[in-house]
């Protein structure tokens, strides 16, 4: 069992005795009122998606699933390829399968594939993956002490909003969670 703040994008849960994985998921304080987790999920039973609202405080649990170590390689506009570092084998997900995990992709991405009775059914990203920024205004000297953000477009095509002294072509640190800027790599 894992609390509701727990889930991550790519996750399998068992909802309504039932398999699910978690497509997006957003973390909510909506001021006076008690924080919730709004999850959009991917039955894996019938392929039908829906959204539900957990209560920060709610257990919600996990699949018993058996995880292999994969690696990212590349995707070919409908398939998503990965390979198992032990025995080289090879296999692909489609965008629909991967949900909003298909942003934080980058090649030789290290990364759990998860098997449940001997089927892939999803993956689990890492807390945290580096991309290089491939499109942002241009950065501000001295700006380092103020916390005004701008958007910037990595290399996946996620955009995320960093401080304004990160330029083009620099590498950063990115939340798989929630998609934002935690630091410069």
């Amino acid at each position: 069992m894992i609390t509701a703040t727990q889930l991550r994008p790519g996750m399998v849960i068992l909802f309504n005795k039932e398999l699910h994985s978690v497509f997006t998921m957003s973390h909510r304080t909506p001021g006076n009122l008690r924080g919730f987790v709004q999850v959009k999920m991917r039955s894996l039973r019938t392929g039908s998606m829906f959204e539900h609202r957990f209560s920060s405080e709610d257990k919600v649990d996990r699949a018993v699933l058996e995880d292999h170590e994969m690696e990212y390689m590349y995707d070919d506009g409908d398939f998503y390829y990965f390979m198992n570092t032990v025995d080289f084998e090879q296999m692909h997900f489609t965008k629909d399968t991967l949900g909003d995990a298909v942003n934080y992709l980058i090649p030789q991405l290290k990364l759990n594939v998860e098997f449940h009775e001997g089927k892939a059914i999803g993956i689990e990203l890492p807390p945290s993956v580096e991309m290089k920024v491939v499109e942002t205004e241009p950065g501000l000297k001295g700006s380092t002490v103020s916390n005004v953000t701008k958007p910037a477009k990595t290399e996946t095509g996620l955009i995320v909003m960093v401080p304004a002294f990160i330029s083009e072509g620099e590498v950063i640190r990115v939340s798989t969670s929630d998609g934002s800027y935690l630091e410069r790599a």
